[in-house]
């Protein structure tokens, strides 16, 4: 009997580990856009920000 009810946890299990699988990839790949949004935010902002005097060279964070 309980070799029975092993059997039939087993794939219960494993499709509570997919779900838990794919909500993390999701999370992860939400998370992943919010970084890049505000990374692409910052980025603009310094390239609005950038100080105006002289060749500016000294304060560029970026090689172009």
């Amino acid at each position: 009997m309980p070799f029975r009810r092993l059997i039939t946890m087993v794939p219960l299990l494993l499709v509570l580990l997919l779900v838990l699988l794919l909500f993390g990839a999701g999370f992860a790949v939400k998370l992943i856009w919010w970084v890049a949004i505000a990374v692409l935010i910052l980025w603009l902002v310094g390239f609005v920000a950038r100080p105006k005097g002289g060749s500016g060279r000294r304060y560029r964070w970026y090689r172009w």
